[in-house]
């Protein structure tokens, strides 16, 4: 219970005799979705369908039970891994026995699954609502949240309001645009900013070319298509930097906490001096992630040489200027600079390149090669203004190869449980850090129950979307999906309607 979701899994029932069809829409997060629905978000589980059943097998549950000290999840978790382990000739906690049981296992089977699927969407959704965990916030997600703009952040939202006593919260002067599938880590380190710094803004959501065509109203303010774009006090900026600069100058006062250090200022000199050094790290994991065999090993030491100049100021931080951030205690411009690129360093060299940084658990638990990355993170995480924007690890894995072009694989090691494909990392109950790949959101939630629960909130209100969504991987007409670089994401891909109802279990 960790993630933006991993892919949609449904589970497709044709005769039971004969097969059980996992069908895997995936390869797209949640917010992937939206390039196509109208709708996105984070939801801190896996996969949606996980969440779902999870909410079903094992409610009601103790809000102060972990998932990891679940077990099993259940009693009906239990039988129904054992009986798909039995009936698939493994041994998966069942009765063993491989084929010699699979005409009564068979008949079990289908009717737990008869029992687990029979409730359509509005009587999970009446479940739902009822949960004695169901948090206040949730609940008024769609009736009050995302109307007024107040309350918790979520990235449905298109309005957001602060209650900053003295200001007028009425009054909004920036609208932002930016990439609706939150894919882009130049919008990435401006939202994050307008949330630090608790200030008013609109949303307006744009397609990045690799998904989607740019509209002709975003084209007029835009032209060349670029995001992100900010217009602040009726005047439009089109560079990420030159927001954030305006930002910071614009909006001060106590509940616009400032970002950049005094001018003059032996910060001011670190600050630069660090800006500069993003960039160097930046270059080096571009050339490298991308790069062919043949230059790969001298394009991976100069990512780790660079790597470990951002370990050392790191450290210099830590033990002279009494804090995990760039420039100590403060979070500030030069954290929201490195962090979106980090964000994603983490997770696509470790798919692509078996490049481990930040791992948790097992053999890495202190990842004592970069223990100063390591707590800049934590401390990053701390952050309700990151933990809003902060992507998983699959998603970046799959959508930076349409942003870039290419990202070449030399070491897969980590990539099947990344995937969920490696028949461990995706099963009920999910294992605490993905089983040491990719640390936990242990500041999201203190049970994965939230987790379910927002998994069932996003599914029952979208489901019709979803299942249209997942139905276009079974289209038959003659047109691949060639016109959009992000697999599975063109907007304009047909759905199949004859699959819909075996989909929409």
């Amino acid at each position: 219970c960790q993630n933006t979701i991993f892919g949609t899994i449904f589970f497709t029932m044709g005769k039971i005799s004969q097969s059980i069809v996992i069908v895997i829409v995936g390869l797209l997060s949640w917010q992937d979705i939206v390039a196509w629905t109208d709708s996105s978000s984070k939801i801190e589980s896996r996969n949606p369908l996980f969440g779902v059943v999870g909410f079903l097998l094992t409610s009601p549950v103790s809000s102060h039970q972990h998932y990891s000290n679940r077990q099993e999840g259940g009693v009906r978790t239990s039988m129904v891994k054992g009986w798909l382990g039995d009936i698939m000739g493994g041994n998966n906690n069942g009765d063993g026995g491989g084929g010699n049981c699979v005409a009564k296992k068979e008949k079990e089977l289908k009717s737990s699954f008869q029992e687990l699927v029979s409730q359509d969407w509005s009587s999970i959704r009446c479940q739902w609502e009822e949960h004695s965990d169901l948090s206040q916030e949730l609940r008024q997600l769609r009736s009050h949240s995302l109307k007024d703009g107040k309350g918790p952040a979520s990235p449905l939202h298109t309005l957001r309001i602060f209650d900053n006593d003295g200001d007028d919260n009425d009054d909004v002067r920036v609208t932002l645009y930016r990439d609706s599938a939150s894919w882009c880590p130049y919008c990435q380190k401006v939202w994050t900013a307008l949330e630090e710094k608790r200030i008013n803004y609109r949303v307006e959501f744009v397609n990045m070319r690799c998904y989607g065509d740019k509209t002709p109203q975003f084209l007029s303010v835009q032209p060349n298509g670029n995001i992100p774009v900010a217009i602040i006090d009726g005047v439009t900026y089109r560079q990420s930097n030159d927001i954030l600069q305006v930002l910071d100058q614009t909006f001060t006062g106590p509940h616009h906490p400032p970002l950049s250090p005094k001018r003059n200022s032996d910060l001011e000199d670190r600050a630069n001096s660090l800006f500069r050094l993003e960039r160097q790290l930046f270059g080096a994991w571009m050339y490298w992630i991308t790069s062919r065999d043949d230059a790969s090993a001298r394009l991976k030491n100069s990512f780790v040489n660079v790597l470990q100049q951002v370990e050392q100021e790191l450290k210099y931080a830590n033990s002279n200027l009494d804090g995990s951030f760039f420039l100590g205690k403060d979070v500030s411009m030069v954290d929201f600079m490195f962090i979106p690129f980090v964000e994603r360093m983490l997770a696509s060299l470790l798919y692509f390149k078996g490049f481990p940084i930040r791992i948790k658990g097992g053999s890495n638990a202190d990842n004592k090669l970069y223990p100063n990355v390591n707590k800049w993170m934590d401390a990053m995480e701390t952050l309700p203004s990151y933990q809003l924007t902060k992507s998983d690890y699959y998603t970046h894995c799959w959508d930076l190869p349409p942003q870039l072009g290419s990202c070449i694989t030399e070491d897969d090691t980590y990539q099947s449980a990344i995937n969920g494909i490696d028949g461990i990392s995706w099963d009920l109950p999910l294992k605490p850090h993905n089983g040491g790949i990719e640390p936990d959101w242990e500041w999201c939630n203190n049970n994965n129950m939230n987790a379910n629960l927002e998994a069932v909130e996003r599914l029952t209100f979208n489901h019709k979307n979803i299942i249209k969504f997942a139905a276009r991987g079974a289209d038959t007409n003659n047109n691949p999906f060639t016109r959009y670089s992000a697999p599975l994401a063109d907007p304009k891909a047909p759905s199949n309607p004859n699959v819909m109802d075996s989909i929409d279990v």
